[in-house]
C-alpha cells in the first residue's frame, strides 16, 4: 500500500512541492516494479497517486515551481545595503630616479585616501524587503492555483481513461454475446430454419461491434497518452495501467458550504488577494524612493608635508524629481489590484454556479440509470434474445432491442463519467480535494 506525507507547511512556504515524499514513494515503486522482474502492464497507479506523480514531475508545473526560489532570491536582493566606495588619487608622483627620494615624496607629492557610504533614508530598506516579500507570497499562491488546475486536468485524464477502459471491456463483452448469436443463426440457416437475407442480417450486424472494438480500442490509446504526458513520459511505463472503475457514488453537496470553502481556499483569490497587499507595498516603497538618500565619505590627505583629515556630506536637492509619477502610479495600481480581486471572486462565484449546476445534473442522469433504466434495457435485450433464437420474435425486434441495449450502456458510462468529471469539477473550483466539513 502506498503512503503519501504530506510536507510541512513551513516547508511548503520554501517552495517544496507539497506532497514530496509521495512522489518518491512512488518512483520506488515503480523501481521496485523492475528490480522484480514485473512487467510493465503490472503498474497501477490510482487516481491519488497519478496526481501525485503530476505534481512532482509535470514539467510545465516544475517550471512555475521554480519561480518561486526565483522570488525569494529577489528578497535577498532587496536586503542588499550600498556598497562603500573606496577613493585613492596620487598627485605629483616624480617620475625621474634622481627625483625619487623621501624628501621629494614628502615635501611635493599629494596623495589622498578615503572611503564614503551612502544611507539610505525613508527606511528604503525595508520597503523593499516588505515588496520582496509580499510578491513572493503571490508567486506561491499562483503556483499553488497551477497546481490546482493540473490536478483537475489529471483527474479528467484518468476518468476519461476510466470510460475508455470500461467502453472497451463493454465492446467486447457485447461483440462475445454477438458472435454466439452469429454462430447460432448460422447453424438455422445450415439447417433451413433461416432465411439467407436474415442471416446475411445478423452477419452484416457483426461488423458493427467489430468497430465499436477498434473505436473503443483508440480512444483507450488516447486517453492513456493524454494522462501520460501530465504524468511525465519519463514517470511511467508506455503500458501502464490505472486502478479504478466508473461509480457513482452519492455526494450530498449544499452551494453556500461550497462558496464559503472556495473564499478561503482558492489559491488564485488567496493571490489576488496578497496582489493588494503587494501593490500597497510598492506604494509604500515608491514614497521611500522619493526620499534623497545621504552620502557621507571620510578622507585623509598629505600635502606638502601636513596630514590631514577630511568630512563630507552630501544630498541631492527634491526640487524637481520627488519620484512623485512612480508615487502616483502605484497608488493608482493599489485600486487596480482591488478591482482585480474583485473580479477574481465573481469568478470563484461563477465557477461554483457552473460546478454546482453540472454536478445536479449530471448526479440526476446517473440516478436515473442506477435506479432501474439500465436494467429495463438488459432485461429487454435477453427477452428478446431469448425469443428470437427460438423463432418467438422477429429478427427486427430482437436487433432493436441490442440497439437499444447497446446505447443505453454506452450512454450509462458516459453518464457515469460525466458524474464523476462533475464531482472534479466542483473540487477545482472549491480548489481543494477534500469536500468534507472538516477539509483541510
Amino acid at each position: 500500500m502506498l503512503k503519501c506525507f504530506r510536507i510541512s507547511p513551513r516547508r511548503r512556504k520554501a517552495g517544496l512541492p507539497r506532497f514530496a515524499a509521495c512522489g518518491v514513494s512512488i518512483g520506488l515503486l515503480l523501481l521496485a516494479a523492475v528490480v522484480n522482474g514485473q512487467t510493465a502492464a503490472a503498474v497501477k497507479i490510482d487516481l491519488d497517486q497519478a496526481i501525485q506523480l503530476a505534481l512532482q514531475h509535470n514539467h510545465a508545473l516544475l517550471a512555475a515551481q521554480s519561480q518561486i526560489p526565483q522570488s525569494q532570491a529577489e528578497e535577498v536582493t532587496a536586503a542588499i545595503r550600498p556598497n562603500p566606495v573606496f577613493t585613492y588619487d596620487d598627485l605629483y608622483v616624480p617620475i625621474t630616479p634622481n627625483d625619487f627620494t623621501s624628501t621629494e615624496i614628502n615635501q611635493v607629492t599629494e596623495f589622498d585616501v578615503g572611503a564614503a557610504f551612502t544611507w539610505e533614508r525613508g527606511h528604503k530598506r525595508q520597503a523593499r524587503i516588505d515588496a520582496a516579500k509580499d510578491q513572493t507570497a503571490v508567486t506561491r499562491s499562483q503556483v499553488f492555483d497551477n497546481e490546482r488546475t493540473l490536478t483537475f486536468n489529471v483527474a479528467q485524464q484518468f476518468v476519461n481513461l476510466l470510460l475508455a477502459k470500461s467502453t472497451l471491456d463493454f465492446a467486447k463483452q457485447d461483440l462475445e454475446s454477438f458472435q454466439k448469436t452469429v454462430d447460432i443463426s448460422e447453424t438455422q440457416y445450415k439447417a433451413g430454419g433461416m432465411s439467407e437475407g436474415d442471416y446475411l442480417k445478423i452477419h452484416l450486424q457483426l461488423l458493427q461491434f467489430q468497430q465499436d472494438v477498434s473505436s473503443a480500442e483508440l480512444s483507450l490509446v488516447q486517453a492513456k497518452a493524454g494522462l501520460r504526458q501530465l504524468l511525465g513520459y519519463a514517470t511511467v511505463p508506455e503500458s501502464f495501467d490505472v486502478a479504478g472503475d466508473l461509480a457513482y457514488t452519492p455526494l450530498p453537496l449544499n452551494k453556500q458550504d461550497l462558496e464559503l470553502m472556495a473564499l478561503q481556499r482558492r489559491p488564485d483569490l488567496i493571490a489576488a488577494k496578497q496582489g493588494v497587499t503587494a501593490a500597497d507595498s510598492q506604494y509604500r516603497l515608491a514614497k521611500a524612493n522619493g526620499k534623497r538618500d545621504l552620502t557621507t565619505a571620510f578622507t585623509y590627505t598629505h600635502v606638502s608635508g601636513i596630514n590631514s583629515a577630511g568630512f563630507t556630506a552630501s544630498i541631492e536637492i527634491p526640487v524637481w524629481d520627488r519620484n512623485q509619477g512612480e508615487i502616483a502610479r502605484t497608488h493608482y495600481a493599489i485600486g487596480g489590484a482591488q478591482e482585480s480581486e474583485k473580479a477574481t471572486e465573481d469568478g470563484v462565484m461563477n465557477d461554483i454556479d457552473n460546478a454546482y449546476g453540472g454536478f445536479q445534473s449530471a448526479d440526476e442522469v446517473a440516478k436515473l440509470y442506477v435506479s432501474g433504466y439500465l436494467k429495463e434495457a438488459q432485461d429487454s435485450r435477453d427477452i428478446s434474445q431469448y425469443a428470437y433464437q427460438r423463432g418467438a420474435a422477429s429478427l427486427l425486434d430482437f436487433l432493436d432491442a441490442e440497439r437499444s441495449y447497446r446505447a443505453t450502456e454506452l450512454a450509462y458510462r458516459q453518464a457515469l463519467a460525466n458524474y464523476m468529471l462533475a464531482v472534479e469539477q466542483v473540487k477545482e473550483s472549491v480548489g481543494t480535494r477534500s469536500l468534507g466539513p472538516n477539509a483541510p
